[in-house]
């Protein structure tokens, strides 16, 4: 008997886990909290720990002085081409965070007309909650059989996609003619409210959650799209919403995909280097009509810098820094805010975030001005984001704005699959499509998709043309689908999710000649 010590990573708890390993080698073991655990077991018995579907991870344990003694790695083929229909995701729920999924759908169900959607929770309506959480309303695919065999289904179950968003969406990644997964079942989350395609970080983050529990009880892997984004934050991966994201990804067999928005020629970032002693004025047009808008300015807090806002009449707001750290005045009808944050336990980066309302019609259109000016700088690289596109409008923007990093969050989040848009017909990235940087920080899009004019579901039963980076992460998801199917169960690689599905992606993606890689526009190539 040769007997080694290993490192596992399990979902659920200990002891059942403990109990599940009958006739496995296993002769001792320890807890070490969090789903992990050191077994003792005898070497040869080691691949049969692959076939129980609680088990995550394997790894040997790794000497940390001169020796370090690498685990071989599980051998297994290399991942096939998924541009057939050979896997169709059967064994693997698809998750779609996003306005719903038009259940009535011929795309979303089986040829006896049964729903392929295993579960629907619609946050927007008034029901019966899923466990553990306190609103909306939850619907299990007997309740949507039961629909779907009525003379008015939508007399049973309300409508559950009012947008069309959602339904495109999922077609892309699962649906049966249009669909990479068309094989997956799908656990769908409808998000937003009932007038309005906009979500809140919350709403997304109880989806995941939900899609995530659904799949742990089903002991099924997940590949989850979430085509939603926004410029509010440091685009570093460190607000809780992002890192709530990446803690909740490394749960279960799951894949997050997230498109990296369509922000890349919108004008709404700007990116600085400020000197000691300068004095930088900053243009920013609004739109007619826009009904707020916002200013999040991110720098090293070790500078000390001051601001002042310029409103399109020539009126100040006063100056913000850190000793007049908040400011609310009226002015032109408008209710300003403006505070001088501190660093968060999460991130050495301060953020100064201006807030602008009307107290009753809309905001002056017109140029405004930041006035930045800096004390004895440190490090001195800043930058400012406006909003979206989505909420203020390709007419709001910088005068000098910058394309870098112009990905939105969360597909700034680390782990989770980053997909930007692709245009076919020039061969590169669409101009819209947010882009990564490598300067103050390496981050790029991992693959990119076509964003133009993509086949999808419509809410009328038809198929549709759809134009964005939404469009581009759901055929990743659902290529994710596929691999997972192929390596976890028809168990060619048990593993495939986290960063070994993310690293076979970049593999599959095909690249451009002359480009180096990653490239802040596309990734490590193109998904067909």
């Amino acid at each position: 008997m040769v007997a080694i010590n290993l490192i596992v990573k399990f979902s659920g708890e200990y002891e059942e886990f403990i109990s599940q390993l009958v006739d496995t080698g296993v002769f001792g073991s320890e807890d070490l909290g969090s789903g992990y655990a050191v077994l003792d077991i005898e070497r040869e018995y080691i691949d049969r720990l692959y076939s129980y579907p609680v088990v995550e991870d394997i790894e040997l344990p790794r000497d940390t002085y001169i020796n370090d003694f690498r685990a071989a790695e599980y051998n297994c083929p290399s991942a096939p081409e998924f541009r057939s229909r050979q896997f169709g995701g059967q064994g693997v729920l698809v998750g779609i965070i996003d306005t719903g999924v038009d259940y009535t759908n011929p795309e979303f169900r089986h040829p006896d007309g049964s729903t392929r959607i295993k579960y629907f929770w619609d946050q927007t309506a008034e029901g019966t909650p899923p466990g553990g959480f306190l609103s909306g309303a939850e619907y299990t695919s007997e309740m949507i059989d039961n629909a779907l065999v009525s003379s008015d289904p939508l007399s049973v179950i309300p409508k559950t996609d009012t947008s069309g968003h959602g339904t495109a969406v999922a077609g892309i990644a699962a649906g049966n003619n249009i669909g990479r997964a068309f094989e997956s079942e799908l656990i769908a989350v409808r998000v937003g409210r009932q007038s309005s395609e906009q979500a809140t970080t919350i709403q997304l983050m109880r989806g995941l959650y939900y899609i995530i529990k659904k799949a742990f009880m089903l002991k099924m892997p997940v590949s989850i799209n979430i085509s939603y984004g926004m410029n509010e934050g440091s685009h570093r991966g460190d607000s809780l919403f992002e890192k709530y994201i990446t803690d909740v990804g490394r749960i279960w067999k799951t894949c997050i995909t997230v498109p990296t928005g369509n922000e890349g020629s919108a004008g709404h970032h700007y990116e600085g280097q400020l000197v000691s002693g300068e004095s930088l004025d900053i243009g920013f047009f609004t739109a007619p009509a826009i009904r707020s808008f916002y200013l999040s300015i991110w720098k090293d807090f070790t500078d000390p810098v001051t601001y002042e806002l310029i409103l399109p009449d020539g009126k100040s707001t006063g100056i913000l820094g850190r000793i007049n750290n908040n400011i609310r005045v009226t002015a032109d009808g408008m209710s300003i805010s403006a505070f001088y944050g501190q660093p968060s336990r999460r991130s050495v980066f301060q953020e100064v975030f201006y807030d602008i309302r009307p107290d009753s019609l809309n905001i002056p259109a017109g140029l405004w001005t930041l006035r930045v000016k800096a004390e004895n700088i440190v490090n001195g690289h800043f930058d400012i984001w406006l909003p979206t596109t989505e909420q203020v409008t390709l007419r709001t923007f910088f005068t000098d704005p910058s394309d870098n990093l112009t990905m939105t969050i969360p597909s700034t989040a680390p782990y989770v699959i980053k997909v930007a848009g692709f245009d076919k017909r020039t061969n590169s990235a669409a101009l819209f499509s947010g882009l990564g940087t490598e300067y103050p920080i390496n981050i790029y899009p991992d693959i990119a998709a076509s964003a133009i004019n993509v086949s999808a579901p419509t809410l009328s039963g038809g198929i549709g043309s759809f134009t964005g980076t939404s469009f581009a992460s759901p055929l990743a998801a659902g290529i994710a689908a596929q691999l997972m199917q192929w390596g976890i169960v028809c168990g060619n690689s048990p593993f495939m999710y986290g960063e070994k599905l993310r690293a076979q992606l970049h593999f599959l993606a095909s690249r451009i000649d002359g480009r180096l890689y990653p490239d802040t526009s596309i990734g490590y190539g193109i998904l067909y």
